[in-house]
């Protein structure tokens, strides 16, 4: 898998998730502001909802800006044979007979990346699967608890 091409699939989805959120904050702060939104009597919270809303779309913006930085920082070394599974690693799990790809990033878990030809979902190393997975290598076993029960996963690869 392509990495590089991973990667820039994550950032374009934050970066448009950034306008959307940035444009919504904006808006809302509009009306928070206008001078239609006024209170008609002591009963009429519309400009404070409008405001309360604004505050949280522009802490989601920020959010999403923080994990933008944070993907761009990301070193995107090649793992050598035998080496543990680090943020920045693809890791292929099999079960079953199906197999799952996952990138170990930094924030933005359950994003799904592609790059052009396969796709990747991204894990971050502070999640359950992430936990178990950082430090294993190719052979090793993790359980994915599944609504029957924990699922054996084979590290089948990490590149």
């Amino acid at each position: 898998m392509d990495k590089c091409a991973l990667t820039r699939s994550i950032i374009a989805q934050l970066e448009a998730e950034l306008a959307l959120q940035t444009e919504a904050a904006l808006g809302s702060r509009s009306e928070a502001t206008n001078e239609e939104s006024r209170a008609e009597d002591k009963y009429d919270m519309r400009s404070q909802s409008a405001a309360y809303l604004a505050a949280g779309q522009a802490r989601l913006a920020t959010e999403i800006a923080a994990s933008i930085t944070a993907w761009k920082a990301l070193s995107l070394r090649v793992f050598g044979a035998g080496e543990g599974i680090a943020a920045g690693a693809v890791v292929t799990l099999e079960a079953d007979g199906r197999r799952a790809a996952y990138l170990m990033g930094p924030q933005s878990g359950g994003l799904e990346a592609t790059d052009g030809e396969s796709a990747a979902t991204v894990v971050t190393v502070a999640s359950p699967l992430g936990r178990q997975l950082v430090g294993r290598r190719v052979g090793d076993v993790v359980k994915i608890a599944d609504r029957l029960g924990p699922v054996a996963h084979l590290i089948e690869s990490v590149e």
